[in-house]
């Protein structure tokens, strides 16, 4: 299959994989509440993301690791991230004190989001090809991990004992510092691992459409 054919087909497929995901996970989830504040930014995102295709399309990269993180939200929001079972398996298989389900996810929240706020920066600014790109797509992405430690932060002040099973401290009071060196790792691994691949995606994806070829001129 051309990779054109791929670009046309995959996004469609994943947004359907991921809207199948978030209804099943919303069928008796853990704790309702929850549910909705973790798949929240599926809900919203995925529209979004719909509305503006024709306008702005993604690299098929960033399509995947959106589709991944959405599943990450998604488990974490039907089980809760303290009751993930892939997360107990782990715990007992590695002997950890604690369900790491939420240390995956806030990896994941610095590795997805380094992708995405590279390849709008490539996009709409002038920092492409720039030394400073990478540093400010970790910055962003450490921006918007301590954003989501506010929002936690909020939910408890707002639920009280409610907004524990969306808080997954598990206990431990640095969990707030976790999360966010979490962020920040995955993101640094996200720009070190894929940073060549994802640009000769953003090199397919902006190439100009080739000039139709000029009609044979008519002899007099």
């Amino acid at each position: 299959m051309s990779s054109v054919s791929v670009s046309r087909v995959l996004p469609p497929a994943l947004a359907a994989g991921v809207l199948c995901a978030l209804v099943l996970s919303g069928l008796q989830p853990h704790d309702r509440l929850t549910w909705v504040l973790e798949t929240f930014w599926v809900i919203v995102g995925l529209p979004v993301l719909v509305l503006l295709w024709k306008r702005f399309q993604l690299t098929p990269l960033l399509c995947c690791l959106l589709a991944a993180h959405a599943l990450v939200l998604i488990v974490g929001g039907h089980y809760t991230y303290a009751e993930v079972p892939f997360g107990h398996w782990l715990q007992d298989t590695l002997g950890l004190e604690r369900n790491p389900y939420d240390r995956i996810g806030h990896l994941t929240q610095g590795f997805v989001p380094a992708i995405l706020v590279r390849e709008l920066l490539v996009r709409t600014s002038p920092l492409r090809g720039s030394a400073w790109l990478a540093p400010l797509t970790v910055c962003g992405c450490l921006a918007f991990s301590a954003f989501f430690e506010m929002i936690e932060w909020w939910a408890a002040l707002a639920g009280g004992a409610s907004a524990d099973a969306f808080l997954a401290t598990q206990g431990d009071q640095w969990d707030t510092q976790w999360d966010m060196a979490c962020a920040l790792i995955g993101a640094v691994l996200a720009l070190t691992l894929l940073s060549r691949f994802h640009d000769r995606g953003l090199a397919r994806l902006t190439a100009p459409t080739a000039a139709p070829a000029a009609s044979p001129a008519v002899p007099a």
